[in-house]
């Protein structure tokens, strides 16, 4: 299959989207913004989450000149196949395989979780990586916003970078919304938003607010396409297939160690300074459980 066709039907969707009916431009919309959703669920699941009938999608397929609904679709299948595959498959899989009833759910899931980090890394542009660090350095003050479970890496995040980036804020604080606490921001600050299929709309939001009052983006996502109204500075995508129900994050992880990495890296002597007086004041308050001598 074409690499590209689910690149170009989405380039078709948006391009003609203006001159469909209502319903078929609901569809593509929503294949824009949720082509991993489409790529997994069933005709009658996709027409659920539009509101539409299955006939709607069926007509979109024809509109666009596929010969039905599956051929639509699979190229956005074969993505999430070839988003995932890894380079090497270790020894050790087949062993785990076969050992015991949770064996081949083991062996998947660890194909995936080392796949994902695979096509993360490698879809993360170095150029984009440069940006990112630089506005992010050069902000007079960084917003970090997540919310549910995306919010775990979040304050991961913000627990570590700020050692190297003092100006960064986790956000919401005190049980606000995440628009309460971005009131005062400009053009001279940035916004770091995460979330990831299905989006947040909360930090959805967050980032429209933001780009109302000039506020740079940072967006870390799986898809670099989520709304016509708000456009970030620089995406860093990352793969969250799974082999459940939930995303996996093992692939955004490696995103935002790298990004960490850039931020000490470039933070300089200043930084290092930083990350030694923490660690020294854990040391002084005992934060660290030591093992008595016997």
């Amino acid at each position: 299959m074409d690499p590209t066709l689910k690149t170009k039907t989405i380039e078709a969707l948006k391009r003609e989207a203006a001159t469909m009916p209502p319903r078929l431009k609901l569809v593509a919309k929503y294949i824009v913004d949720h082509p991993l959703d489409f790529g997994l669920d069933s005709i009658r699941e996709t027409a659920r989450k539009c509101g539409v009938s299955t006939y709607s999608l069926v007509r979109l397929a024809e509109q666009l000149g596929f010969s039905g609904y599956e051929e639509l679709r699979e190229p956005f299948r074969h993505a999430l196949v070839s988003s995932t595959q890894l380079s090497e498959r270790p020894a050790w899989i087949d062993s785990v395989r076969h050992s015991g009833e949770l064996g081949p759910i083991q062996a998947e899931a660890s194909l995936n979780a080392m796949g994902i980090v695979q096509r993360s890394l490698e879809r993360l542009a170095p150029e984009d990586l440069e940006r990112a660090v630089a506005l992010m350095l050069g902000a007079r003050k960084v917003y970090l916003t997540a919310v549910r479970s995306t919010y775990a890496l979040a304050y991961y995040f913000h627990y570590v970078g700020r050692m190297a980036l003092p100006s960064l804020e986790l956000i919401p604080r005190h049980m606000n919304s995440a628009i309460d606490d971005l009131s005062d921001a400009d053009e001279q600050d940035v916004l770091m938003a995460l979330t990831f299929t299905p989006y947040s709309r909360e930090v959805i939001e967050a980032c429209k607010f933001a780009a109302r009052r000039g506020t740079k983006i940072v967006l870390v996502s799986d898809f670099d396409v989520i709304s016509s109204e708000f456009e970030p500075e620089v995406a860093l995508i990352a793969s969250v297939i799974s082999t459940h129900h939930f995303g996996a994050y093992t692939g955004v992880m490696a995103v935002l160690e790298v990004l960490l990495a850039g931020l000490v890296r470039r933070g300089g002597t200043a930084a290092s300074k930083r990350i030694q007086r923490y660690e020294t004041l854990r040391q002084q308050n005992n934060a660290y459980w030591v093992r008595k001598k016997t």
